[in-house]
């Protein structure tokens, strides 16, 4: 899988993490206040909706670096490598994980992804 098919696929896992994170949302809140302008927050049913929104938040907080690697890999020509099919993988497994509460393999899928964004700065470094 190159970097052009895991930028695609890291939109497409950004918009999961959005539904999956609306759908915790209507069962923690109900619809009326998914509709309203979400002034004040109710107390949330359960625990899915909490930890839908922070792996949401974390994947975007990783998302930003993950385009960036691999929009300069393509445009240095230096595609290839298997950091983008390695990270988007472990970010695809990491929602699941995270909204079930697997605590341990989280926190490595985590790690797999960071490391896999080092990788691809070092390629795009030339090393």
């Amino acid at each position: 899988m190159g970097e052009v098919v895991c930028l695609e696929l890291s939109v497409l896992l950004w918009l999961a993490h959005v539904i999956v994170q609306a759908v915790a949302g209507r069962a923690a809140f109900g619809s009326a206040y998914l509709f309203s302008s979400r002034d004040t927050q109710p107390k949330p049913k359960g625990i899915a909706c909490g930890r839908a929104t922070r792996a949401l938040n974390n994947y975007v907080e990783n998302l930003v670096p993950f385009v960036a690697m691999a929009l300069g890999l393509i445009a240095m020509g230096r595609t290839g490598g298997l950091g983008a099919t390695v990270w988007i993988v472990a970010r695809i497994l990491y929602l699941p994980i995270y909204v079930a509460g697997v605590v341990y393999v989280r926190t490595a899928l985590w790690g797999i992804a960071v490391v896999r964004l080092l990788m691809m700065l070092a390629r795009l470094a030339g090393f």
